[in-house]
């Protein structure tokens, strides 16, 4: 089997995942695995950070429970690319608004996913993966 891919270690994950915008937040929502895109930051201390609607059924389904986040990008010609994925507790806090500390839209949350396991990977494109 060719080794056509190589493992990141944690600061090149977030090296990574620093430059891109969005990701997929993976829960459970009724007892049932649901996947979501969603726009994304990574915070200075690591963390992964999304703003969403404080009615959504995401909130409701992540707070204080252990989620899973992965961005990443694969060319779609070749397969080579690079993915990450996050595991760690969500928390949901009130959205500050720029500058201040009072709250910017009361319909306006933050989760921040505390990172726990972060693992990552290259993927060589088949033309350039080595040979057994």
């Amino acid at each position: 089997m060719k080794a056509d891919s190589e493992f990141l270690d944690t600061q090149q994950c977030l090296q990574l995942m620093a430059g891109m915008t969005v990701g997929r937040v993976v829960y459970t929502l009724d007892a049932m695995p649901a996947v979501l895109p969603v726009r994304f930051r990574i915070d200075p201390d690591g963390s992964v950070v999304l703003d969403e609607g404080a009615a959504s059924d995401l909130v409701q389904a992540v707070d204080g429970a252990v989620i899973a986040f992965e961005t990443g990008e694969v060319d779609g010609a070749d397969g080579s690319g690079w993915s990450v994925t996050v595991l760690g507790r969500a928390s949901v806090a009130s959205a500050p608004a720029a500058g201040t500390g009072h709250v910017a839209d009361a319909d306006q949350v933050l989760i921040r996913l505390h990172p726990e396991v972060v693992t990552g990977r290259r993927l060589a494109s088949p033309a350039t993966a080595p040979l057994p």
